[in-house]
């Protein structure tokens, strides 16, 4: 039951503009759920849902995890469109990207959460990330070829 009244939520906050818990609940109970105010706020929890402004001024409930989504397609196209190439310099990947875009690059490769990565430093078009050694920068790379080829 609390499968299907989580989709139900999300299903209902991506075609209404819910403003409230209340309101939330009050459709719920519409769509055959029986729900207490405890229970919602347990739900809004777990689905990481948040308030974000709405076309009509006010604000609505949204799912995080849609916004993380839609940020992390964000990052892939601006790591597609902006790097030029990859090296190696040891346990140093050195990454080359359009002018001015080095910032934006290493925020994508911030963003990918690569464990191999120990740490990223950014200049206008060159992009240093260290590894702790040099086996990980191949495995680093076929990640990084697999996004550029997806």
């Amino acid at each position: 039951m609390k499968g299907q009244r989580q989709s139900a939520i999300l299903n209902l906050i991506q075609k209404n503009e819910i403003e409230t818990q209340e309101e939330l609940g009050r459709r719920l109970i519409e769509a055959g759920f029986n729900v207490t105010q405890a229970t919602i706020s347990r739900d809004i929890r777990e689905l990481k849902l948040t308030k974000v402004n709405s076309k009509t001024g006010g604000q609505k409930y949204a799912s995080l995890a849609r916004q993380e989504h839609h940020a992390s397609e964000k990052m892939i196209r601006i790591f597609k469109d902006a790097l030029l190439s990859m090296d190696r310099a040891q346990n140093i990947l050195v990454i080359r990207t359009l002018s001015g875009m080095g910032d934006a690059v290493a925020a994508a490769i911030d963003a990918f959460h690569v464990e191999e990565i120990v740490g990223t430093l950014a200049g206008d078009d060159t992009i240093f990330c260290a590894t702790r050694c040099e086996k990980d920068i191949d495995i680093i790379m076929d990640k990084f070829t697999e996004i550029l080829n997806s």
